[in-house]
């Protein structure tokens, strides 16, 4: 049975100038990183108020290289446009603008410098359950 979410993963072709982009993006460097020298493989974040990890390997490893459409893990945020706002700034490009999709559920997406499609949502049910 499912029981939640343990990684997202993301694919970058430069795994380095990923680990750059998202650590100035979350504003915490990556905890986890292999190989330990040399150029990393696979880098993780650990975010948000559950500690959920955001992965980043190198695209070699991919099974299929991601196309930006398909499932999107949306990341839960208070304000939905000005995140969407600043990955713009950052450098991903629109995917899908901020957009009401019900009382108290508001979605966004890009897709990052890298090829990955980042989703961010404010869901007032999210908030209810961390209460």
């Amino acid at each position: 049975m499912l029981r939640g979410l343990t990684t997202v993963t993301y694919f970058a072709d430069d795994v380095e100038a990923a680990a750059r982009w998202y650590t100035e993006l979350l504003g915490v460097a990556p905890y986890f990183r292999r190989p330990v020298d040399g150029p990393p493989a696979y880098l993780e974040f650990r975010i948000g108020d559950y500690q959920h990890e955001l992965g980043l390997l190198d695209s070699r490893f991919a099974p299929q290289r991601p196309a930006a459409n398909g499932a999107i893990a949306y990341w839960a945020v208070d304000d939905v446009e000005a995140v969407f706002q600043r990955l713009l700034d950052l450098g991903a490009t629109e995917h899908d603008k901020p957009t009401e999709r019900g009382p108290g559920f508001v979605t966004a997406s890009v897709v990052d410098p890298f090829g990955n499609v980042l989703g961010v949502m404010f869901n007032q049910h999210y908030l209810d359950v961390l209460r």
